[in-house]
């Protein structure tokens, strides 16, 4: 358990960018989900755009390495073109 005052704030701010960044990741992974499902390839690359920044958002912060974010990218790109 925390002793100094540093340490408990430590933990306080943890918590907080915790629940920020859970968020942030489950919005963004719904949104994957959601571009995944789509079947019209207007839709698909109307919406694409979207979530590409969402991905380079988290990557940018540090919540998601940035090869997982060009890997996910790169996916998601060949999937539109491919509907």
């Amino acid at each position: 358990m925390a002793n100094h005052q540093s340490s408990k704030k430590r933990m306080r701010q943890e918590a907080k960018r915790r629940v920020h960044n859970r968020y942030y990741k489950k919005t963004t992974r719904t949104s994957i989900r959601q571009l995944r499902e789509m079947k019209e390839k207007a839709e698909a690359e109307k919406f694409l755009p979207k979530v590409i920044s969402m991905v380079d958002r988290l990557a940018k912060r540090g919540t998601w390495h940035a090869n997982k974010a060009s890997n996910l990218k790169s996916k998601l790109t060949r999937h539109v073109a491919s509907l």
